[in-house]
């Protein structure tokens, strides 16, 4: 906290006390002398720090909030009103950080402890409309008895920091080590729906925390992200609130996840908003005015429309749309010359808006392509968007770039092989699943080259080089 500090990146800070049991005689002593301690030792390294031990938070919703969700999202358990935020505005304006105990008043206004979450819940709630209201002009902003409207203080939350004991939300396709980055739109519901009872001995935390960064994100703005990171790790939780990235790529094989990129269960999950993911396998559910639109601004090029539709009414096997169309994967069947084979898959554009390149886009849609293409059967392949659910057989996936495009480096990381065509790269993915089942028939492993690797290349090279370009 104190080096972020420094970073200019000041925190508001909110403690749980979870090892002292509720109705304790001394949980009020208890936490307000934790409270102190916390300040103390913030002070003792340098920074300046200051106690909030007056509670901030009221308990129960919000008046005027309907029994309908807000944003998707179930009523708090809490509420915060401008006027509240008072003491924090006061703290953050003589630079201290406040740090704040879990106490809530009641409808007695009574102060009594809460579990923290909801401290949290309610604070960016009520800190992203507080700055809302900051913003409007003088008149339009609501008469509240001691209401401490400001812009000099910008109370908007832009990022969560879950610290905790535990780490980040484990993951299936990661041997129960946790998640790298998770989009929340389109994975939230699976994860919890899907998460191993098992993983509750060593994470009891793990699906609440998760909602809580569901809940806090669903207020916060969208460029906004959320981090749960254990204690142990404060080296990747200063690491990704300057780069606003998971501690590694979360599109990256499993094999490259070595050395310093390997995993362990103190690996942070860094959670986003998202975008909701979607499959369409009828090219009459495109919306072809979006899609021109994302290919065109993305590659700075004019878009043969004519030809590039028609070439996909005869080879379509399906698009992957991120959000709006703010990014895509559309794969075609390549019929081989001459062969009763299946056709080859191929990956005719990858493409995310420049406006969301470094917002976890890119990442999100390569992994929903690898479900749905050369990752398709494995166990935790089962695409929660809308896919063939995990149901099937992965395909190699083939894909061209040219030589001198600036993203071969990350197709480099991410493919099985690669051959130099000419001004062209050819790059592939194996079928997982398929080379799972080779290695596991080898006692020996596999060789250099398998007979049924042998001869593709050659063919791949000869389909993909005939497949005309999409630009006028």
């Amino acid at each position: 906290m104190v080096y972020l500090e420094k970073l200019g990146l000041v925190s508001v800070i909110v403690l749980e006390h979870d090892k002292l049991p509720r109705g304790d005689d001394r949980e009020r002593t208890a936490i307000t002398e934790e409270t102190n301690r916390v300040v103390a030792a913030l002070e003792a390294q340098g920074a300046k720090a200051r106690p909030i031990l007056g509670a901030s938070v009221r308990l129960g919703p919000k008046p005027g909030d309907s029994d309908a969700p807000i944003n998707g999202m179930p009523l708090l358990e809490a509420h915060v009103f401008p006027a509240d935020l008072a003491p924090i505005r006061s703290a953050l304006r003589a630079g201290e950080i406040p740090v704040i105990p879990p106490f809530a008043l009641d409808s007695f206004c009574r102060s009594t402890r809460v579990n923290a979450n909801d401290i949290v819940a309610a604070l960016a709630r009520g800190m992203a409309e507080a700055a809302e209201l900051d913003a409007k002009p003088q008149t339009q902003k609501p008469s509240e008895p001691h209401a401490d409207y400001s812009e000099d203080i910008n109370l908007t939350p832009m990022r969560l920091m879950i610290i905790n004991r535990e780490g980040g939300v484990p993951s299936y396709a990661r041997s129960g080590y946790p998640h790298l980055l998770v989009n929340l739109t389109s994975e939230y519901n699976y994860i919890r729906d899907t998460f191993n009872p098992a993983w509750l001995r060593d994470r009891p935390s793990a699906l609440s925390n998760l909602a809580l960064a569901h809940t806090c994100l669903s207020y916060m703005p969208p460029t906004s992200s959320a981090v749960m990171v254990s204690h142990r790790s404060p080296s990747s939780l200063i690491a990704n609130l300057i780069t606003n990235k998971p501690a590694v790529s979360s599109s990256l094989p499993h094999a490259l996840l070595q050395g310093n990129r390997k995993l362990t269960p103190d690996t942070p999950t860094l959670l986003r908003r998202g975008q909701p993911i979607r499959v369409i396998r009828d090219l009459a559910n495109v919306d072809r005015a979006k899609l021109n639109h994302l290919l065109q601004t993305s590659f700075h090029r004019t878009l043969d429309i004519d030809a590039f539709y028609k070439r996909l009414e005869k080879c379509l096997d399906f698009v992957i749309v991120t959000g709006d169309y703010v990014g895509a994967a559309i794969v075609t069947n390549e019929p081989i010359p001459g062969s009763s084979s299946r056709p080859i898959s191929y990956l005719d554009k990858f493409v995310v808006l420049p406006s969301h390149q470094g917002d976890g886009t890119v990442d999100f849609l390569w992994v929903a392509l690898h479900d749905e293409s050369y990752g398709l059967g494995h166990p935790f392949s089962i695409n929660p968007n809308g896919g063939k659910e995990g149901k099937g057989e992965g395909r190699d996936l083939v894909w061209r770039s040219r030589s001198n495009n600036p993203v071969n480096k990350w197709y480099f990381e991410r493919s099985t092989g690669y051959i130099r065509m000419g001004s062209w790269i050819l790059f592939w993915c194996d079928a997982e699943k398929r080379l799972r089942l080779e290695e596991a028939r080898s006692d020996s492993g596999l060789s250099y080259i398998e007979d049924w690797e042998s001869g593709r290349l050659e063919k791949w090279a000869e389909v993909v080089n005939k497949i005309p370009s999409a630009w006028k």
